[in-house]
């Protein structure tokens, strides 16, 4: 009896003590604290070039010259690749000598209508003629300027896919270049930096690989701000010519808010 009346007791007591206790409740987080959590996190981005792209045969042929090899630094309009194009080259010749003939019958003819000795159907026949190899030969002369690659811009090659005497197809992946004369950033950064963050602004970017910080501008803010992880994609360039700095390295964002 004593030992079933003191269970009674404690079990009321702990009912009691649990009604008096007052509900805990969780605080919600403040945005000022969210927004904190976020600027405090390590923005990482890696160095992009301002310009690149792959460089691809456009004729097939065999290659005769690739006088730039991987690393290798060259100017705007500087002969990159150039194929063995004979057969091209003859292909070329050849309509230009079916235009020459055209053209010579043309001529003919052309005296000859005016002495009444041809109809105007046979004039206007050559005539067409002329017109269907002039169009013959442009095509030659097109495929044949496509056996010699330039640099569309100044820069270095970054990957060689080929070498000489290799014959390659049209279509085929050739080099690698790209523009090192601006250093791109792609990075998020949290969506609130949106109220003061301007394309212009100033930053700095700690690349790991030199142990040094370099000065930089953003240049680009993107449209739109993910919702699940509240960033935004921006650019930034490197600002001035720092020739220790390549593709691929990589380095934290020095930013904060003005």
């Amino acid at each position: 009896m004593k030992r079933g009346r003191a269970c009674s007791v404690f079990v009321s007591l702990a009912l009691a003590a649990a009604g008096q206790a007052p509900a805990q409740k969780t605080a919600p987080r403040s945005d000022k604290a969210l927004e904190a959590r976020l600027e405090r996190q390590e923005i990482r981005a890696q160095l992009t070039p301002l310009r690149f792209t792959t460089l691809a045969a456009e004729v097939g042929a065999r290659v005769q010259r690739v006088p730039m090899g991987e690393g290798g630094r060259f100017e705007e309009g500087q002969l990159l690749v150039a194929f063995d194009c004979s057969v091209q080259q003859a292909q070329h010749d050849k309509a230009r000598a079916e235009l020459e003939a055209a053209e010579a019958t043309l001529r003919a003819n052309q005296q000859l209508l005016d002495l009444n000795s041809i109809g105007q159907l046979e004039f206007d026949l050559s005539r067409t003629a002329v017109s269907r190899a002039g169009a013959e030969a442009q095509m030659q002369r097109a495929i044949l300027s496509k056996c010699r690659i330039l640099a569309p811009y100044a820069g270095r090659v970054a990957e060689q896919k080929v070498r000489e005497q290799q014959f390659v197809q049209a279509g085929q992946p050739l080099l690698e270049i790209l523009d090192d004369s601006v250093m791109e950033l792609e990075f998020l950064v949290p969506s609130s930096w949106l109220v003061w963050l301007k394309v212009g602004q100033r930053l700095r970017v700690q690349i790991d690989e030199t142990k040094r910080s370099y000065p930089a501008r953003f240049t680009r803010i993107g449209a739109r701000a993910d919702p699940v992880s509240q960033s935004v994609k921006v650019a930034a360039a490197i600002d001035g010519r720092f020739p220790e700095l390549v593709a691929g390295m990589s380095g934290r964002i020095l930013a904060s808010r003005p």
